[in-house]
């Protein structure tokens, strides 16, 4: 994934038409859009391929099973056009392997990112204290980047320092979760994933374009 703006879109909704109209209109400002379990069970599959003629998209399906499920839910996922699947640590090395093996045999790569922890203030519970544990593991595997907090800007400098330059971090909970992008990039994230303060606004466009500007100051 090219770090042009930096910017992800988290394209929650769950109309194939406002779905399709949003990523039409926002595309010039996002580097990627991410995808998940509500807007592909509305539409189905394809809507990978239909919105990848926007940007590259990011499947969020936090895959979290035994390692020959997580496999088939890779190669599906891969099939039909997503160019990166959201993937859960917690489920162990094996489960994580197979998803990074099947990335990388993919047609022109694809790309793993492994959850740290989430955005939510439950988030907390159970992840704080394996998060390092995971984003060393996500290290080991060599997956392409982890999910960690916007939220929680102290997290995101932890696993910076535990992963250090050789893996992406992509940082949910930017705008309505209270997230700051500009502060959430020099605590180390290099992409925020934003969701319901563009998807939601009256102009997406004008949203994306003041988030990317927030970002700049």
């Amino acid at each position: 994934m090219n770090k042009n703006t930096r910017l992800i879109l988290a394209l929650d909704v769950t109309n194939k038409e406002s779905a399709l109209r949003i990523a039409r209109d926002v595309h010039e400002y996002v580097d990627a859009i991410k995808v998940g379990y509500p807007l592909v069970l509305a539409t189905g599959l394809g809507i990978f391929n239909d919105l990848s003629q926007y940007a590259p998209v990011i499947a969020d399906f936090k895959v979290a099973d035994i390692p020959n499920t997580n496999r088939l839910i890779c190669e599906q996922v891969f099939k039909a056009g997503a160019d990166a699947v959201i993937v859960h640590g917690f489920t162990g090395h094996d489960s994580l392997d197979a998803c990074v093996e099947i990335a990388r045999k993919s047609r022109n790569g694809k790309d793993i990112y492994v959850v740290t922890e989430m955005s939510h203030p439950g988030g907390v519970e159970f992840f704080r204290p394996v998060a390092g544990s995971i984003a060393k593991m996500a290290l080991d595997a060599g997956a392409s980047g982890v999910v960690a907090p916007a939220t929680r800007l102290n997290r995101v400098k932890e696993i910076r320092s535990i992963i250090g330059s050789e893996l992406s971090i992509i940082s949910p909970g930017v705008g309505v979760q209270g997230g700051s992008a500009a502060d959430v990039i020099k605590a180390g994230a290099d992409w925020v994933i934003v969701g319901r303060s563009i998807y939601q606004a009256d102009s997406p466009k004008n949203a994306a374009a003041g988030i990317l500007a927030d970002m700049q100051n």
